[in-house]
């Protein structure tokens, strides 16, 4: 763990309380542009070890989040293959916080609301850190992709175009 002055969001709560370690890097939010692609210049880490987080809902009915590069493309045919689903879709921005408690731009794959099955793309384990949303915008927390996956019960998968 890295002790700072950060502020302690439920997310970093969750991982000290797991004994995962992390690193916890700032940067000030622009509203005009959330995207992680902005983040990864602002923190200066290349833009495929920041991952963004994703909300979908199958066909079904039944949610699933997503961990993919920032400047990544979600494939939406393969995400329903590996989700079970015959189709899945985002869910619309409005319904991200009353689901999981996470704002868009802060949405993390971390201590939602509820536990929902996640999938990381498989790019994350060429790196030995990637970057998620700490919980809140303008906060990234860098650890291991394989404690993230082993963390949250993620299964490793393709899911970009």
């Amino acid at each position: 763990m890295t002790k700072t002055n950060v502020k302690r969001t439920n997310v970093l709560r969750l991982l000290d309380a797991a004994g995962i370690s992390y690193i916890v890097k700032e940067y000030p939010v622009d509203e005009s542009d959330l995207s992680g692609i902005h983040a990864a210049a602002l923190l200066g880490m290349p833009v495929e070890q920041i991952f963004k987080t994703l909300v979908l809902r199958g066909g079904s009915g039944a949610y699933a989040v997503c961990c993919i590069p920032c400047a990544g493309e979600l494939d939406l045919k393969k995400t329903a293959r590996v989700t079970g689903e015959k189709s899945i879709d985002l869910i619309p921005v409005k319904d991200l916080q009353p689901l999981t408690g996470y704002i868009r731009g802060g949405c993390s794959p971390i201590g939602m609301k509820k536990q929902f099955p996640t999938f990381i793309d498989e790019t994350a384990e060429f790196f030995d850190t990637i970057g998620v949303s700490a919980g809140q915008r303008g906060m990234q927390v860098i650890l291991s992709p394989a404690e993230l996956v082993a963390f949250t019960g993620a299964a490793v998968a393709d899911l970009t175009v």
